[in-house]
């Protein structure tokens, strides 16, 4: 009987390594509290958290389940008013991340969020701005 290289077993135990690392983690209940110094940092220098009062963009007050362009006062451009999306967290997702790529033609300035973390943390501190 002919003896196994010692390297296959390793390269095996190494894949089953590499494997196991990059399985998918439990997600982690997003965290209000680190929404807000998200919303603090990145959203309130533009955005009041406050019902009824528009900045240089619309309150977030309500955000989640609201409309696009629907906040009364604020002058959305055309293609926020059009794109007629209701503000989701999974929507909110995607645009957090990338706005100029959710509704192209908005006036939003913001490059987006990049991370996946603190975008869901901001979410939830929105979601309860009732």
């Amino acid at each position: 009987m002919r003896a196994r290289p010692l390297c296959v077993p390793l390269l095996a135990s190494a894949v089953f390594l590499m494997l196991a690392n990059a399985a998918p983690q439990q997600a982690q209940a997003a965290d209000p509290a680190a929404g807000e110094a998200v919303f603090r940092s990145q959203c309130g220098i533009c955005h009041s958290p406050k019902p009824d009062r528009n900045m240089i963009g619309p309150t977030l007050f309500g955000v989640v389940g609201r409309t696009t362009g629907s906040v009364p006062g604020y002058a959305f451009s055309v293609s926020n008013k059009n794109s007629n999306i209701t503000w989701t967290p999974e929507v909110l997702d995607k645009y957090l991340d990338s706005p100029k790529v959710v509704i192209p033609g908005t006036k939003m300035p913001y490059a987006g969020l990049k991370d996946p973390t603190k975008r869901a943390d901001l979410i939830a501190y929105l979601e309860t701005l009732k």
